[in-house]
């Protein structure tokens, strides 16, 4: 996907879209004003319409997500994916390392013990008389 530059400064881009949501009674229809209001500033009319609907959008007039939610859907998308990628990494290196901790543990005298047995159960921690 390529990043456009943008033709319009934000200024440009607010004015057009204030001119056409401030002036609903001078022209007989909404597009009206859109095609009216692009010829002026000289962008397409589809551009300043989208413009329009996003600005709807920014102030809870119209349905969508804003540009703050998308920003931070976006930021989360991101932290879960490097979060899935760490996850993977420690995976692969347990699996890397489990055999040598297998073998370890076989000389250790409490292996194959419970974690749940007790102290009397226990070799290592009986007192000897």
């Amino acid at each position: 996907m390529s990043k456009t530059t943008n033709k319009y400064s934000p200024e440009v881009r607010e004015r057009a879209v204030r001119l056409v949501l401030d002036n609903p009674g001078q022209h007989e229809s909404r597009w009206a004003a859109i095609v009216s209001v692009s010829a002026k500033i000289g962008c397409a009319a589809n551009t300043l319409n989208e413009w329009v609907k996003k600005a709807e959008v920014e102030c809870g007039d119209r349905a969508g997500v804003t540009s703050e939610m998308a920003e931070k859907m976006k930021a989360l998308e991101r932290e879960n994916r490097e979060l899935k990628q760490a996850n993977e990494i420690l995976r692969k290196a347990s699996a890397y390392f489990a055999p040598a901790l297998i073998a370890a543990s076989g000389d250790c005298p409490a292996a194959g013990r419970s974690s749940t047995a007790g102290p009397r159960h226990d070799r290592l921690h009986r007192r000897t008389p």
